[in-house]
């Protein structure tokens, strides 16, 4: 599954459309608080997993997208403005991000 289309939506969404007709749109604060890199989401080394300590300081930047650049052809990377740079979103993991949030 690839996107066909990827427009900022106002100043707080971004609307994604595939190449199946599919389209949806997801808040940049979802698309960051579902961010996928190991210091977001902790990771699983054998059978220990490592989740990041939450330090939650809030940036106005934190929600707003600098860039977005592909991966190969199988994921998106967002640079976010605050600086964040390390979540790597698979089209797979994004649709899926997109299919649950439009449901609500």
């Amino acid at each position: 599954m690839v996107p066909t289309e990827i427009k900022k939506v106002g100043s707080d969404k971004l609307r994604i459309s595939w190449i199946d007709g599919f389209s949806s749109e997801i808040s940049l604060k979802d698309l960051r608080d579902n961010c996928p890199c190991a210091q977001c989401q902790g990771e699983q080394v054998g059978f220990v997993k490592y989740q990041p300590a939450k330090l939650e300081m809030f940036s106005p930047a934190k929600y707003e997208i600098q860039s977005i650049e592909p991966v190969g052809n199988y994921a998106l990377q967002v640079i976010w403005k605050d600086g964040h740079d390390t979540g790597i979103y698979s089209f797979e993991y994004l649709r899926s991000l997109l299919e649950e949030f439009s449901k609500k």
